[in-house]
């Protein structure tokens, strides 16, 4: 399954800035590939810049990866329930809610890292153990259409959008 392959149809305007970043990759290999490629990046980053913030509201590099680990754990919910067939409209999220109501600047990298890892393995084999015909149903989350696939791509995009807001903005 391929990026190329997904029709505009298949996802919100609000995901479009994921998804379109992405240079045609493949689903499996890519949320594989992209695992190891954003722990390689983080464990070259310097141990003083986990805890910094550009601005004074702004989220910390660990802060960011816990938002990464929440937001996987959603976007496969949301995968797993439009597989399985339930047309039930899937709520929006609140992440900095979210963030705000966790302890990641307490937590060791390794430690979020590890549950970042975790949390992706668990990813792959939803995502592996999907059929072609379950890949392309299309649920409702916040109002919108997305598709399973779409789902998977927006994973991989998500995780590559912070590793960029990280070069750019904390390093």
């Amino acid at each position: 399954m391929n990026s190329s392959q997904l029709q505009e149809s298949e996802y919100s305007v609000f995901f479009a800035t994921y998804i379109k970043a992405l240079d045609n990759i493949e689903l499996i290999e890519d949320l594989e590939i992209s695992l190891h490629q954003f722990i390689k990046f983080v464990q070259n980053i310097p141990m003083d810049k986990f805890d910094f913030r550009y601005a004074e509201d702004k989220w910390t590099i660990k802060d960011i990866i816990q938002h990464l680990i929440d937001s996987e754990r959603v976007f496969s919910y949301r995968a797993m329930r439009i597989s399985r067939n339930d047309n039930t409209p899937l709520p929006g999220f609140d992440e900095n809610l979210f963030v705000d109501n966790t302890d990641a600047n307490a937590r060791s990298i390794q430690d979020l890292l590890a549950e970042l890892s975790a949390v992706r393995f668990s990813t792959l084999f939803l995502f592996k153990s999907l059929t072609d015909e379950q890949l392309m149903r299309i649920g409702t989350v916040s109002d919108n259409l997305v598709s399973v696939r779409a789902l998977g791509f927006l994973t991989i995009g998500h995780q590559k959008h912070h590793q960029k807001i990280f070069e750019e903005r904390y390093l």
